[in-house]
């Protein structure tokens, strides 16, 4: 039987240490602010910027609330991200992606601060992330190095091996498992027999964005394997890019979807938010 690796307590575990540590900066009169920016009406979007203030509410962070209108120009949205960028009060910045298509996504990014950056999307913040210098790492991937860490999984001299090159999950992953010393594969699209380099692994993290593409060819027995993916099938359950029921008799240990990688970001965001106002 795998072990499950269980991000709600994991997360939970996280957000009470952040809890902690606010309520002690607030005994010192220090305050902790996340500003949240919301463009449009995309509902998967509302759903994830309900659950960053519901994360605030628990762990003491005060969170402003921008929803604005999916006609907001580009000029707009950066002028606020200027404002909160000069208030003093606000120690975070996040701006919930996707965007609409006439905004352009990399120009948002680079407007934030990078001390205020607490996605850890900057490009000031990826550089440290790459020299291993201090800075706001991606929640996602600081997310899983916490899942495994927490879970007792050794990361240090395994072959690691990543599905998927993107710059939120896949490139920043495999930077965040080198710096914990191990050794690590990236796979894509364009990847020669993918099942043979993913059966290498000791340890798979699959974002791939592909509903249950993961089956039991691709994997090691004795593996542990973290499941980046979240899909909605036709009878309205989630699942991963791991086909959950197929893998798990073969692995060590497996993160499930929901209720593994999830919840990990929210709570790494928070960790962020602290992160900032202490500095």
């Amino acid at each position: 039987m795998a072990q499950l690796i269980d991000g709600k307590r994991i997360s939970a575990e996280i957000k009470d240490e952040v809890k902690a540590r606010v309520s002690a900066m607030k005994a010192e009169g220090k305050s902790v602010c996340l500003a949240v920016i919301l463009v449009g009406e995309d509902p998967a979007s509302k759903v994830y910027v309900g659950n960053k203030k519901k994360a605030c509410e628990y762990t003491g962070i005060e969170s402003l609330s921008y929803e604005l209108p999916a006609e907001t120009t580009e000029e707009e949205l950066l002028g606020l991200i200027h404002k909160l960028n000069a208030d003093d009060k606000v120690n975070g910045i996040l701006v919930q992606f996707p965007l609409p298509i006439h905004i352009d996504a990399k120009k948002v990014i680079n407007a934030i601060s990078p001390l205020k950056d607490v996605d850890g999307f900057h490009p000031v913040n990826t550089g440290a992330m790459l020299n291993g210098d201090a800075g706001f790492l991606p929640c996602t991937p600081a997310g899983i190095i916490e899942l495994l860490k927490r879970s007792d999984v050794d990361i240090e001299g395994k072959e690691c091996v990543v599905i998927g090159r993107s710059n939120i999950v896949g490139k920043p992953m495999s930077v965040l498992l080198l710096r914990e010393n191990g050794t690590v594969t990236i796979t894509h699209s364009r990847t020669k027999d993918l099942k043979e380099v993913c059966k290498r692994a000791d340890i798979l993290v699959a974002a791939i964005g592909r509903p249950k593409f993961i089956n039991s060819e691709y994997i090691k027995e004795g593996a542990v394997v973290i499941d980046v993916g979240i899909h909605r099938m036709e009878n309205g359950k989630l699942c991963g890019d791991v086909d959950f029921d197929d893998v798990e008799p073969h692995v060590s240990a497996i993160s499930p979807v929901p209720g593994g990688v999830g919840p990990m970001t929210i709570a790494m965001l928070m960790k962020n938010c602290a992160d900032s106002a202490e500095m």
